[in-house]
């Protein structure tokens, strides 16, 4: 009787082990907390401490308010990108094998297709109506179907110090989104500036531990017919090898051998009155707004210049996007209404108002003045923002990128770009095939 009372005893044990492993297995029921709220997970890609994450946390915070009848409760995670972008896409890698991956997370847009690919990222297509995604400038899309919605949207371009300008005889009023300057009217005014005795222009080539300059420097590939990968992204070679592609490379290059600019420029040499041109995003406007009174008391003293424009017009956007996960919770119904809340209006307003970009939204976006920075951005996004290349091997493709941009300095293009284009090949190939 013993035995088998100690038997009953050890197979209950082991029911109640499995009981709970199943509950923490892919499937499980959602998580709450002691007063009965279903917590949603939502992992942020900034420091909680900085300008945009006190954003996050003010509408997350907003969101528990709203939403506490409900029982729904939001539960930020910080998770900021201090050893680059790799270091949080790695972080994304390791929670989705782990099985620990939030309900929702910020990515960058580019990573679309290849988190998708990997069955990190929920399909919302059905989720999210017509009407909804039409307020939208952009979506997350991969094989047509929809996979995150954008934070914020963005565009860049050459903020420029115009006292040295004007110093230096450059009269640039006329180059606007509407009619951009070209490639040889930028190298020009670069000419000027470096005999005028600064350098003329911090292209961010020192910019290649992260996303950075993939995004800032791809669109002058683009703006001379180059190009990185076929429509359906799973073809590099004869598109990142071609001659098109190496000629705007060479541009780049061509702007290292000339002096104009350097891999050496400090990160506040612009600020400093050091530099003529800095290569930026919207998030420069807010620095410039606020700090560094000394050299840039004012907006008069400071302006932006849209991309040149080579055989066609191209200009750097996409930003980063929320995506529900394909974590172990099947019910999405508190994931998604996580989502909607931080992709409304008054969501995209409050983020992009921290971070000087464009709002996600249509329905979002201010009445800029003509001619302001935030016009030029916003005009120059209508006009001519193409996204960077749409591949499964999107992480491969910004490393070989960066890669070129710190070998132009001394090595060949079309060497730098040939071994680039077999690396990203090998990768999409490698992928296609699992």
């Amino acid at each position: 009787m013993k035995k088998l009372l100690a038997t009953l005893v050890s197979l209950l044990l082991v029911a109640t082990m499995l009981l709970g492993v199943v509950a923490c297995t892919p499937g499980g029921p959602d998580e709450t907390d002691p007063e009965g709220n279903t917590i949603v997970k939502i992992m942020f890609h900034v420091d909680k401490s900085s300008t945009e994450g006190q954003a996050y946390q003010k509408r997350i915070s907003a969101f528990n308010a709203a939403y506490k009848d409900k029982q729904i409760k939001a539960q930020a995670i910080f998770k900021a990108r201090s050893a680059g972008a790799s270091g949080y896409e790695t972080e994304l890698q390791n929670n989705q094998l782990e099985g620990t991956l939030a309900d929702i997370i910020t990515f960058d847009a580019p990573n679309t297709a290849a988190y998708a690919s990997s069955g990190l990222l929920y399909d919302i297509s059905s989720l999210i109506s017509a009407e909804d995604q039409a307020k939208f400038y952009s979506l997350n899309k991969y094989n047509g179907k929809l996979y995150g919605l954008p934070i914020q949207e963005s565009s860049a371009g050459f903020f420029y110090n115009k006292k040295i300008f004007r110093d230096a005889g450059i009269d640039v009023g006329g180059f606007t989104a509407e009619n951009p300057w070209n490639l040889q009217q930028f190298r020009d005014v670069c000419a000027r500036l470096k005999q005028f005795g600064v350098t003329a222009v911090d292209m961010r080539l020192d910019a290649t531990k992260d996303e950075t300059a993939p995004y800032l420097l791809y669109p002058f590939i683009y703006a001379t017919g180059g190009s990185f990968v076929s429509e359906d992204g799973l073809t590099a070679t004869g598109y990142y090898n071609s001659a098109e592609t190496a000629q705007g490379f060479q541009f780049i290059k061509d702007l290292i051998t000339e002096g104009y600019t350097s891999y050496s420029i400090g990160s506040t040499d612009f600020f400093t009155g050091k530099v003529g041109m800095y290569l930026s995003s919207g998030w420069t406007i807010p620095d410039l707004d606020n700090k560094y009174r000394e050299y840039f008391a004012s907006r008069d003293d400071w302006g932006l210049l849209p991309y040149p424009k080579g055989t066609v017009a191209a200009s750097a956007t996409g930003s980063w996007s929320y995506a529900i996960t394909n974590n172990h919770h099947k019910d999405k119904t508190a994931a998604l209404e996580l989502l909607k809340w931080m992709t409304s209006a008054e969501s995209s307003q409050a983020i992009t108002n921290a971070t000087g970009m464009i709002p996600a939204r249509r329905d979002a976006v201010g009445n800029y003045a003509v001619g302001s920075p935030e016009y030029t951005l916003m005009k120059q996004l209508e006009l001519s923002g193409k996204e960077r290349p749409v591949t499964i091997a999107y992480p491969t493709f910004s490393t070989t990128f960066n890669q070129v941009i710190y070998g132009l300095g001394n090595g060949d293009v079309n060497t730098l770009l040939n071994s680039a284009t077999n690396t990203l090949q090998d990768a999409i190939d490698k992928i296609k095939d699992r």
